[in-house]
């Protein structure tokens, strides 16, 4: 039998103790009960994330607070960004030490992605959408400069920007179920569906390198991922799931990070 002296225990149930906390708070970094503690507030740089059905580089990157091609060359990933389901993600910043699975080598998935398919609506042959080929990499505007905002829905704004406190990464505008939502610029979009907890149905739109923008709580999706959409084209139905009444909350994140969009908007 193994005995310690006082101090040598202490140290040793210390060091125990602090490995356990280790452990859990890594292993936790994927599990929903973090993603809904209202004091978890990304980004997130430990641990890992397995790639589920419906789910896109995009849509990882967000719900860990991270800039999608930070991660992608992190992972050794090349555009456009194709993953699958399985496949491991690591969230470690340390690019030089991160491989994701099968030797950082990418495919499309075997089957269409469930989770995050949708079915368009009735829409114009001739409309400016089409679909991504999976050998090339969109983007719709080259600079911040080239950018031209204008608002998603013109309703009230009831909750603003706080990156502190009671945190709201973006704004919460009122409307009533079935208003359209429009595209607040021109960009591609690089997810719709409904794998991001606490935003029900969600869309998110690529408009350059450094600027996404989120469309959250959605009765309807009527775009699909690799749709190009214009400034001011409806992608969505007002709705309000994963909500306690129907409003669009809209977020612009810029290389990962969360900002006001009143910064960006057009003044009413």
């Amino acid at each position: 039998m193994l005995r310690f002296s006082g101090i040598k225990y202490a140290k040793y149930l210390g060091a125990s103790l602090l490995l356990s906390a280790s452990l859990l708070l890594l292993s936790s970094c994927t599990s929903p009960d973090i993603l809904n503690d209202p004091s978890f507030n990304p980004p997130v740089r430990w641990g890992a994330h397995i790639v589920r059905e419906g789910e896109s580089l995009y849509s990882i990157a967000w719900r860990y607070g991270r800039d999608p091609a930070e991660l992608a060359r992190s992972n050794r990933i090349s555009a456009p960004y194709i993953i699958h389901p399985g496949q491991r993600i690591s969230l470690a910043g340390d690019a030089g030490s991160i491989t994701s699975d099968r030797s950082g080598v990418t495919a499309a998935p075997s089957k269409p992605r469930a989770a995050g398919s949708t079915t368009s609506g009735s829409r114009s042959s001739t409309n400016y959408k089409k679909k991504q080929k999976a050998t090339s990499h969109v983007t719709s505007a080259r600079s911040s400069s080239d950018l031209k905002w204008q608002w998603p829905h013109s309703g009230a704004i009831i909750d603003t920007f706080s990156a502190t406190g009671g945190v709201n990464k973006g704004i919460d505008i009122a409307g009533k179920l079935g208003d359209p939502v429009l595209a607040a610029s021109q960009g591609e979009v690089v997810y719709a569906g409904s794998g991001l907890i606490g935003y029900g149905p969600l869309v998110i739109i690529k408009h350059n390198e450094d600027f996404l923008s989120a469309y959250a709580h959605n009765r309807k999706i009527l775009v699909k991922e690799g749709d190009l959409v214009r400034r001011g084209e409806q992608i969505t139905e007002l709705g309000d799931e994963g909500s306690n009444r129907p409003k669009l909350h809209f977020e612009i994140r810029r290389r990962g990070k969360p900002v006001d969009p009143l910064r960006y908007l057009p003044r009413r």
